[in-house]
């Protein structure tokens, strides 16, 4: 009898032990999990995909995050590979705002129901950018000098269809007023240059990327186009607080391909909702330069799917000129 009790207590010792390996050999079981990143290694999006699986690595403990640039074809090839990877969990990618506006462009079919959301870590809004010695302080002044100045006010922006082209037609239609659209592929650097030369009088873009111009006091924001105050500029009221309820942003999201188990999409969503919540996480993106965000899970999926019907309006607004 007393040997019959051992051998049952080393049974049960060896199941309690296997179901101990079974829980930890649970998702993702310590193997590689490709991320594709659909842009250039050092821009925003790629410091913020690597910010953030790392942080996720480390919180998991048993995930080896492989991050993976494909930035060929304005990042329309990278996040094509993540809509057609096997949905099991081990291929992830960044999908970003063009997702919602290349679609209406035909420049691709992929639209955002071909993936789940892990989390949103960026959702940079549009922010009235003008020169610092501009004579308007605020947003109420400066579409008053618009309205006084009709069609002569020029707006800087990244080109015809682009997001922040896009943000300056929202706010045309908010407010009843015409500007004229300057365009500038280039970007950031020569529409920053064009206030300060005084060939244009704004812009509506993203306002870390002229963070260094702000500070040194060459320009200055009267508004952002978000819900809430963003984390790196917390003194600049929202559009919405001043009465108008306009949120335009340009999102990057950690996703995977639709049809993904939902019990690995439940381990990557609690994790990112878990490093997201930390100091480090706002630390991290902060010092990058990157306005940190948390959109988890179904979250970003709802502002996916809203921002892909508003972009759709615009575009036909732009086409139909």
């Amino acid at each position: 009898m007393k040997k019959l009790q051992l051998l049952s207590a080393a049974v049960a010792i060896g199941l309690s032990v296997f179901a101990a390996g079974a829980a930890n050999a649970a998702y993702p079981e310590d193997k590689d999990i490709t991320v594709i990143i659909p842009k250039n290694p050092g821009g925003g999006t790629d410091i913020t995909a690597r910010g953030l699986i790392t942080m996720m690595q480390q919180d998991l403990g048993n995930a080896n995050f492989v991050p993976q640039n494909k930035p060929d074809g304005n990042g329309i090839v990278g996040m094509v590979d993540v809509a057609n990877a096997k949905p099991d969990g081990y291929t992830l990618g960044m999908v970003t705002v063009e997702l919602d506006i290349f679609p209406h462009q035909g420049k691709t079919k992929l639209t955002y129901d071909q993936f789940d959301s892990v989390i949103a870590p960026i959702a940079a809004p549009a922010a009235l950018i003008v020169p610092a010695d501009a004579p308007y302080n605020s947003l109420d002044e400066f579409v008053a000098y618009v309205k006084e100045h009709p069609g002569e006010i020029m707006m800087g922006n990244s080109g015809v269809g682009a997001i922040w082209h896009i943000a300056t037609l929202a706010f045309e239609k908010e407010f009843g007023v015409k500007v004229k659209h300057i365009p500038y592929p280039k970007g950031t650097a020569d529409i920053a240059a064009a206030m300060a030369g005084k060939h244009i009088n704004g812009t509506l873009a993203d306002p870390s990327s002229f963070k260094s111009q702000i500070e040194a006091g060459n320009l200055k924001i009267l508004a952002v186009m978000a819900a809430e105050r963003t984390k790196m500029f917390p003194d600049v009221p929202t559009f919405k607080e001043l009465g108008h309820d306009m949120t335009i942003r340009a999102w990057a999201t950690l996703v995977a391909p639709k049809g993904t188990p939902e019990e690995a999409l439940k381990i990557l969503r609690d994790s990112a909702k878990r490093v997201s919540s930390t100091p480090e996480y706002a630390e991290y993106f902060l010092k990058q330069g990157i306005d940190p965000t948390s959109i988890v899970g179904v979250d970003a999926d709802k502002m996916m799917e809203e921002d892909f019907a508003m972009y759709g309006e615009f575009m036909k607004q732009i086409m139909a000129k």
